[in-house]
């Protein structure tokens, strides 16, 4: 069983914060995510962290064995400077000492957060440099107009995401799209709602971003997906 608590932010550095527990499962399918993420796990007594990037497919993913795992999952603009963001893609950077609740990074420890004080670290970690933020990227991800010229744009989204803005929008209309047929909601409705051009277009879209068809999402599947969560998109 792999059972997964998440909740919303009042930072703007910050997406989502969660927590999970697994017992019993050996995979999962990881779905596709924009976000760049905090994560730390502990297995057999073993605590272990790190830096997880954006996905830009489905994949299976090994569950750590009786595992409780952790996660900060950071806004669009949100980045670490001097740290090449397209790295992150697809990838995972493991932070080398975890011990005593604590890990490093950038030469410094940093005290592990719960769940409930997640914004705490960011905090610190913003105060330390650590952390930054592009408001820019965060507004244009979100549909706002750019201020700046195209080209700008796109370089900024990059640096801060390691994606284009249209990667970001096809993962995350996908997303969006699981999660309104998960709900029931018609196909033919999912496809106007999120402006797919036919329902084909959607099949695929599922098979590359989430893994499942509309009907798998629509039954129980053995084996379960990552987090999924409501977005603006």
């Amino acid at each position: 069983m792999l059972t997964v608590e998440d909740r919303s932010s009042d930072s703007p550095y910050v997406a989502r914060v969660w927590r999970g527990h697994a017992s019993g499962v050996e995979h999962m399918t990881s779905v596709a995510t924009s976000h760049w993420e905090l994560v730390a796990w502990e297995e057999n007594g073993v605590l272990q962290g790190g830096l997880r990037g954006p996905e830009t497919s489905a994949s299976v993913a090994e569950v750590p064995h009786d595992s409780e795992s952790f996660g900060i999952i950071f806004s669009h603009g949100t980045f670490v400077p001097k740290l090449a963001m397209s790295e992150l893609v697809d990838a995972h950077h493991a932070f080398p000492h975890v011990s005593d609740g604590a890990f490093l990074f950038r030469g410094e420890r940093w005290q592990l957060p719960d769940f409930d004080d997640a914004e705490a670290l960011v905090v610190r970690l913003v105060r330390g440099g650590v952390l930054m933020r592009d408001r820019l990227v965060a507004d244009v991800v979100a549909g706002d107009e750019p201020t700046l010229g195209t080209r700008s744009v796109q370089r900024r989204v990059s640096a801060a995401t390691g994606l284009t803005q249209n990667s970001i929008r096809q993962i995350e209309r996908c997303r969006q799209a699981a999660i309104l047929i998960g709900e029931g909601l018609p196909l033919g409705d999912v496809v106007h709602r999120l402006g797919y051009y036919d329902q084909p277009h959607l099949a695929r879209s599922l098979h590359r971003y989430i893994g499942r068809t509309a009907t798998q999402l629509r039954a129980e599947a053995s084996e379960p997906l990552s987090l999924l969560y409501k977005t603006t998109t």
